[in-house]
């Protein structure tokens, strides 16, 4: 896509979106590769960004990578669900996803793409003795051969699309009840 064209229904506005999270997933320098992840915490949100490291239309998920020792992993498991917010200035596109999240630790998913991803310097992410958040000086438990590494699935329960543009702004949902325009 382009930072003016305008998406003229809303089956072209969801293909469009599915392949700007592909694209993010695959190319660094877009703006939607590094989304805002926020969870529950209790009483509070959490938020932080994490990295797009895949877009699976069909199954309607996206997926990212985690310190299985990470405080939201902890939080998925007590409440799995969670907001991803993504902005692209280039596009004039803000999309709010709504997911429900789940972690794999071992498994198929994770071990294939732990198989690629030791091969990096990325998987240091993974084998740092500590936990994230932990304070240094703080002695470190023993390292796991395998590091701590976790894939994260969010699957898509809806998608909120805002577009800013120069002839007027659009907003549309995409979820179980179909796909819909919004006042923005």
């Amino acid at each position: 896509m382009t930072g003016n064209a305008r998406l003229l229904d809303l089956a072209e506005a969801e293909r469009a979106l599915w392949q700007e999270l592909q694209r993010a997933a695959q190319a660094r320098g877009h703006a939607w590769r590094t989304p805002v992840l926020a969870t529950r915490d209790g009483d509070a949100a959490d938020a932080r960004v994490v990295v797009l490291r895949d877009a699976r239309r069909e199954a309607r998920e996206l997926l990212f990578y985690s310190d299985a020792r990470a405080g939201k992993l902890v939080q998925m498991a007590t409440a799995p669900v969670g907001t991803l917010v993504m902005w692209s200035a280039e596009l004039g596109w803000q999309l709010r996803c709504r997911v429900r999240l789940e972690a794999e630790t071992s498994g198929l998913e994770a071990s294939s793409r732990w198989a690629t991803l030791k091969l990096s310097p990325a998987a240091q992410d993974y084998l740092a003795p500590r936990p994230p958040g932990m304070p240094l000086g703080t002695p470190a438990p023993p390292r796991e051969e395998r590091g701590y590494f976790a894939v994260v699935t969010a699957r898509m329960l809806s998608m909120d699309w805002l577009e800013l543009h120069p002839d007027g702004h659009r907003r549309a949902r995409f979820d179980t009840e179909g796909a819909r325009w919004l006042q923005p």
